[in-house]
């Protein structure tokens, strides 16, 4: 593998990183959303990753990650009964989203965390190139 390849590895997981908080920021945007129907009602929603594997050397280890798409949350909406809200429905009930705002704070720390990691890969590479090019000297 070229030593370069790192780059790539850790520019794809800063990238992934980057989707999934834009995934929890519209998460988090979204949790107080309030509607008269289940169908327009906001779900969470949850980023799906997949490696990168070379084509050519299906054994080989991974090349990065992309993200393949985004699900929606299968958990119950919040159903609540207030006859008097503007947005209430015929039998006086809102909807509010599936989303668990704690949770959506613990995914958006851990993606802030493995985005630094990969920064921390990127400098820790370039350093490394930088003594062995110094080694010539």
């Amino acid at each position: 593998m070229s030593s370069f390849k790192i780059f790539d590895i850790a520019g794809s997981g800063m990238n992934a990183q980057n989707l999934r908080l834009n995934v929890v920021s519209s998460n988090l945007a979204n949790v107080d959303a309030v509607s008269s129907s289940m169908q327009e009602t906001y779900r969470a929603r949850q980023p799906v990753f997949r490696a990168l594997l070379d084509q050519f050397n299906p054994q080989a280890p991974a090349n990065g990650v992309q993200m393949a798409g985004v699900v929606e949350s299968k958990a119950p909406l919040v159903r609540e009964y207030a006859p008097n809200h503007a947005m209430a429905d015929k039998d006086g009930y809102i909807y509010r989203p599936n989303v668990n705002a704690v949770e959506e704070m613990a995914n958006m720390i851990s993606a802030s965390r493995s985005y630094q990691n990969n920064v921390e890969v990127l400098n820790a590479a370039r350093q490394m190139m930088m003594a062995t090019i110094n080694l010539g000297r």
